[in-house]
């Protein structure tokens, strides 16, 4: 007798095991946009950003004005909510906006008294401050310095002028050994002792040698993938070095990995090319470009060399991004193609020679320094035009601007001739405040600025006089009196704005 098989229906998804109907699942998109929106409290700024690109409707709940309003009193506590007309969130990046744009006559200030001596550069990120004077070399914790604690470690490891200082993250070295130092920075310096030092934790962990002169510049990024990346350097020998951050050994014993050989003259700029980091882009004082791979090897010297062009004018900056390098040279700038190291087009072209250079590629604009003033440059436009024109004349300086700093908010610029420091709207070049870095009172006849450095709400500016100089820190985060509200009909003048009115130290 052949077994026979039975066929019964299967349970449809909405009975129980006794056929009864069960309540259908509940999904998130069930609350009201009210009961969400409470949810957010324990969420970030980040988190609210994430979580809005998500799907519409968590759009609609991270755009809502309850999220806002408690983002907004968390963020400015001391601060009063104005009465919103566009939406609180509106309001909201309207005020990070001016408080970046330094907008404001009223932030934390902070100054510290040094020696008549300038400063060369100046690094600022996060709580820590870098400041190279001469061949010693100053870190300040910035809350420290707030709070009138011993906030001054000096280091003094090398012995001539330094050139050059960079902030690297300190799980890409060999030096990170817990998970928690992986958010901190390890400080990279060079020197015409020919020498290159990293530094943590207030001493030197490493010190590499193989230039035959000054160091003069560093990679402005690691070379390579994962852990074991390189650091590059171009020195007076007219060579480019690379150095393993995975080397032991406080002298950097075994750190050469390659020296590349090419350029006549003193090497002045390199940067690592942004679509493949294995690749390093030099320039020399004679404005000739060389394109290295880093992971190129032969006995041939120069065979790492993958490309080669040239622009005309002395170098003043240069820039990578993706497959482009953007170079300012002479009167110009313009952006050459890794790939083939062939001209694009000229992006900018200027009446007097070019001091200093920035670029944002992803906003299309560039801003150049010259003598007296800066300009700023819409990218797309020029690249379609055989005649650039400038966005905007940043006038009101007195000398050469080559304190430049650009960002998506703003531009600030600076003369080592002028003790005022000037800043702008980055999409429009509208002026913005004028910031005095000291006066004669202060510092007794004042030379100027020497350096400045910008990050966020903050700047931090660096004036000498023959009598002594000042470290001036601003924080314009916390901010509440606007320049316009501050000042008379006078304060909105776009050209060379009184300076009581902007001057932080009034009554």
């Amino acid at each position: 007798m052949e077994p026979s098989l039975s066929l019964s229906p299967s349970p449809s998804p909405s009975t129980g095991d006794h056929g009864s109907e069960t309540e259908p699942a509940t999904s998130i998109t069930d609350l009201d946009v009210d009961a969400l929106a409470h949810c957010t409290s324990y969420l970030s700024l980040q988190d609210v950003s994430n979580m809005a690109m998500s799907c519409k409707f968590l759009n609609r709940v991270a755009y809502s004005d309850l999220v806002w309003h408690r983002l907004y009193r968390e963020q400015w506590p001391q601060q009063l909510p104005p009465s919103f007309t566009s939406g609180v969130r509106e309001a909201y990046l309207d005020r990070v906006s001016a408080l970046q744009q330094f907008k404001f006559v009223d932030p934390l200030v902070a100054d510290f008294y040094t020696d008549a001596k300038p400063y060369q550069h100046i690094l600022l990120d996060k709580n820590l401050m870098v400041l190279s004077q001469g061949s010693s070399i100053q870190m300040m914790k910035i809350d420290s310095f707030l709070h009138g604690r011993d906030f001054v470690l000096l280091l003094n490891d090398h012995k001539a002028r330094v050139t050059c200082t960079r902030l690297f993250p300190f799980n890409e070295t060999s030096l990170s050994r817990s998970e928690s130092q992986s958010k901190e920075k390890i400080l990279v310096s060079s020197s015409s002792d020919h020498s290159i030092r990293l530094w943590w934790k207030g001493s030197c962990q490493r010190c590499f040698r193989g230039h035959n002169g000054p160091v003069l510049t560093l990679s402005d990024k690691l070379l390579g993938d994962g852990s074991a990346k390189s650091l590059a350097s171009g020195g007076e020998d007219g060579t480019v070095r690379l150095w393993s951050l995975s080397s032991s050994g406080k002298r950097g014993q075994q750190a050469l990995k390659a020296t590349f050989y090419g350029h006549e003259k003193p090497v002045k700029l390199v940067s690592v090319a942004e679509y493949k980091t294995s690749l390093l882009v030099s320039i020399s004082r004679d404005s000739k470009i060389r394109v290295w791979d880093a992971t190129a090897s032969s006995t041939v010297r120069s065979s790492c060399c993958v490309g080669m062009t040239s622009v005309l004018g002395t170098p003043v900056n240069m820039k990578c991004h993706e497959s482009l390098l953007y170079v300012a040279a002479g009167t110009h700038v313009v952006a050459i193609d890794l790939r083939t190291m062939q001209k694009v087009s000229t992006l900018a072209v200027s009446k007097s020679r070019l001091c200093s250079f920035e670029i944002l590629p992803l906003k299309s604009s560039l801003c150049t320094g010259e003598d007296d003033r800066a300009i700023l440059w819409d990218i797309r436009k020029n690249q379609a035009k055989a005649k650039t024109d400038p966005v905007a004349e940043l006038d009101g300086h007195i000398g050469p601007v080559i304190h430049l700093h650009m960002d998506p908010q703003k531009i600030v610029t600076g003369t080592q001739k002028d003790v005022n420091i000037n800043t702008w709207e980055a999409g429009t070049g509208n002026f913005t405040n004028s910031l005095t870095c000291c006066t004669p009172e202060e510092v007794g006849p004042c030379l100027g600025c020497s350096a400045i450095a910008v990050d966020g709400y903050r700047i931090v500016t660096a004036a000498n006089g023959k009598e002594g100089g000042l470290l001036r820190f601003r924080d314009f985060k916390n901010a509440s009196c606007p320049v316009s509200v501050h000042g008379d009909e006078q304060s909105s003048k776009f050209w060379d704005p009184p300076e009581s009115l902007y001057s932080e130290n009034d009554d």
